[in-house]
């Protein structure tokens, strides 16, 4: 794969994981979203996440944040260590991750959750594995 090919997958990824980590940090915030999140099943009556719910959501947000990062790293946008063995593994890890998460997403209640939330996870599946093979 070339060098400008790994880099605007490494950019697309990023990409999708912003928009991830936005939605998150928008229901971390207290947006009444929470029906098209976490199977629909920890919405309150006025459509927010509970408290614990919120901060898993802000966690989640930086999680994406920081795999982003290494998705930069891997893909030679950012720093000297794309041909690093621990960011191969990483992205074969963040691949099953995603893989198992677009699962979970399919089986969601709404819409958003099932089609849009599955539709980014399992591009990232996608895009994890083809750095991962790099």
């Amino acid at each position: 794969m070339t060098h400008p090919v790994t880099e605007g997958l490494a950019l697309a990824a990023c990409g999708l994981l912003l928009l991830g980590a936005a939605f998150q940090l928008t229901l971390s915030a207290g947006a009444p979203w929470a029906s098209a999140a976490y199977g629909g099943r920890a919405a309150l009556a006025d459509g927010r996440l509970p408290s614990r719910y919120r901060v898993a959501s802000l966690i989640t947000a930086v999680v994406l944040v920081a795999i982003g990062w290494l998705l930069l790293l891997r893909g030679g946008v950012v720093g000297s260590a794309s041909e690093s063995s621990g960011l191969t593994a990483a992205c074969w890890g963040f691949a099953v991750i995603f893989g198992l998460n677009t699962v979970g997403n399919l089986a969601g209640r709404h819409p958003v959750e099932r089609w849009g939330m599955g539709a980014l996870t399992a591009c990232l599946t996608v895009l994890c594995v083809v750095l991962a093979l790099g």
